[in-house]
């Protein structure tokens, strides 16, 4: 049965992340080293050696994470692992799936990310936004509390990530109030993230333009493995609507439950989630229980992976 390949996005990356990994595969460190030529900086000695507050800036996780998920892939194709039949990636993680499918250049993709970035923190205001999980309700519900919390605020759902987790984003009072709400009617839990921006909400819009302008400067080819994108969970091969999709990614909802299923629906028996950290593993258990995935950032997961998905 033809499995699939998904990235993960920001808050899988950690200080040390692929140490052991790149210890057994000097490819890894040969991807870091691509990637900072076109960042200017060491990219692998950040990652290394932090400061966790320096990789934790959005213009430094993005390219971070986006090689650290490439240099997995590569790893993976060294060793001989087979072709997926598509690819995904939550948020950021489309980016990282774009290069693995060869629709976009490591160099080119990395500069990007670290813009968008960058975009991301312009456009809004230190301390103005927030994003926040709701866990334990369902999606209208957790849309009812947002149009109730908004107040004249930005306020919406932006992230489904599972049943009964949703994540929300919009200016910070209106979080807060949301989070307030979520718990008088019912949810488990309704926790601000320690994230500096609020993404996918239409606070991002200023950045959504800047990132356009961006795109028209970089050369997209038709990925080589089919990848799926967050906005409408479709498959587009133009360049052209590729960098559309990318565009309203930014302020439109990461539907990532609907990625999943899709998969499934097109015939994916298992998922292997290439980059550091198992959150999409642990979503998946609770999208779809008969749906494997298998996270690959260490020789041990490698080994595993590989034997799993022939």
């Amino acid at each position: 049965m033809s499995f699939a390949f998904i990235f993960p996005g920001q808050g899988s990356q950690s200080v040390g992340m692929l140490a052991e990994l790149a210890q057994h595969h000097s490819i890894v460190i040969d991807t870091f080293n691509e990637a900072s030529d076109a960042l200017g900086y060491d990219l692998w000695k950040l990652v290394q050696e932090g400061p966790a507050e320096d990789l934790n800036q959005t213009d430094r996780t993005q390219p971070a994470m986006l090689t650290a998920g490439v240099a997995c892939w590569r790893v993976w194709q060294q060793q001989g692992g087979a072709m997926p039949s598509m690819m995904a990636g939550h948020s950021l993680g489309e980016y990282t799936a774009l290069v693995c499918s060869d629709a976009i250049s490591l160099s080119n993709g990395a500069s990007l990310v670290a813009d968008r970035g960058r975009f991301m923190q312009e456009a809004v205001t230190a301390g103005e936004g927030a994003m926040a999980a709701v866990l334990g309700m369902d999606d209208d519900a957790v849309r009812s509390v947002c149009a109730d919390a908004a107040e004249g605020d930005v306020l919406s759902a932006v992230n489904f990530n599972s049943p009964g987790q949703v994540v929300i984003a919009g200016n910070t009072a209106a979080v807060e109030r949301a989070t307030v709400i979520a718990k008088e009617r019912g949810a488990k839990r309704a926790i601000v993230l320690p994230v500096s921006v609020p993404s996918h909400c239409s606070l991002m819009l200023p950045a959504a333009e800047k990132l356009q302008k961006r795109l028209e400067d970089i050369p997209f080819n038709t990925p080589n493995t089919a990848v799926i994108n967050n906005v409408d969970v479709a498959t587009p091969n133009n360049a052209q609507q590729i960098k559309q999709a990318l565009v309203k990614q930014l302020s439109n909802p990461v539907r990532w439950v609907e990625t999943i299923n899709r998969l499934s629906d097109d015939g994916v028996g298992s998922v292997v989630e290439c980059g550091p950290g198992k959150v999409l593993a642990g979503l998946n258990k609770r999208i779809n229980k008969a749906f494997p995935a298998y996270p690959l950032f260490d020789t041990a997961s490698l080994a595993t992976a590989l034997d799993a998905v022939k």
